[in-house]
């Protein structure tokens, strides 16, 4: 499935969009951790939630659910929240 990396992450992908599987949000977060180390602890935290800052949109509908099932065709979009004065 593609996952449209935010800039803030970037640095861990070097590109704006990858391809990875999984069967749920929660596997598709590990296949990405798998293969781009690190990248999973800045989406989720020490209790196993997506953190206060992170939003993922799955075909246009926001998932807070580790949980929800996926289909391989799905697009997903990790959204970062920005802040500042």
């Amino acid at each position: 499935m593609k996952v449209l990396i935010p800039g803030g992450l970037r640095s861990y992908t070097e590109r704006s969009a990858v391809e990875v599987g999984g069967a749920t949000l929660g596997a598709v977060l590990s296949e990405l951790e798998r293969v781009y180390p690190g990248i999973r602890f800045r989406i989720i935290d020490e209790q196993d939630r997506i953190r206060r800052h992170i939003r993922i949109f799955v075909n246009g509908a926001q998932l807070r659910d580790l949980a929800q099932p996926l289909d391989a065709g799905d697009e997903l979009v990790i959204v970062q929240a920005l802040s500042g004065g």
